[in-house]
């Protein structure tokens, strides 16, 4: 795929430093992610982006990944008129009161224990695998549970990135 036949990463591509910024801080609230992003411009398609992206979150350090994290809503909890994270945590929309009430608690749990939000790629799941994910991990090392984090957050800008490339004007958050 070029960047011709995706409009979304031909725009990113073309726009200005600050555009192009404000667009990649809607898909990750790492200073240094962006940077690293703005850094390679222009990307010849989506996949050497991905590439990127991939590479930029390997090298982010604990302060980073915690602007990073900083940028997501809690599970079950997306601020109001946040479309991208409300898509994103589709699965709690229905779940029944009782799990989301687990689901606020453990989030709680999680937060004291780390430091941050729990944070998992949400996109395609159900509100009872999000709610396992978060029992599964919440005993985990403070380092081991940095690493999954990575993943995870890898995963969401893949996703959030793959989505901007491909945009037409005028289409969704992120686009520049």
């Amino acid at each position: 795929m070029t960047s011709s036949s995706t409009p979304g990463l031909a725009r990113f591509n073309a726009a200005g430093e600050q555009k192009a910024r404000s667009a990649l801080h809607e898909i990750c609230a790492s200073t240094a992610w962006a940077n690293d992003i703005l850094t390679g411009r222009p990307y010849r398609d989506a996949e050497e982006l991905l590439t990127a992206s991939d590479a930029a979150v390997a090298r982010l350090g604990a302060a980073d990944l915690a602007e990073a994290m900083a940028g997501h809503p809690p599970i079950g909890r997306p601020a109001p008129g946040d479309l991208v994270s409300s898509r994103e945590q589709r699965g709690m929309a229905g779940a029944p009161e009782e799990l989301r009430a687990e689901m606020l608690g453990l989030n709680l749990a999680y937060q004291e224990r780390f430091g941050h939000v729990f944070l998992i790629c949400a996109t395609g799941l159900t509100a009872a695998q999000m709610r396992d994910a978060i029992r599964n991990r919440i005993d985990n090392s403070p380092e081991r549970e940095r690493e999954i984090v990575r993943g995870e957050l890898g995963r969401i800008n893949r996703i959030r990135l793959a989505r901007l490339a491909v945009q037409h004007a005028g289409e969704g958050a992120g686009r520049p």
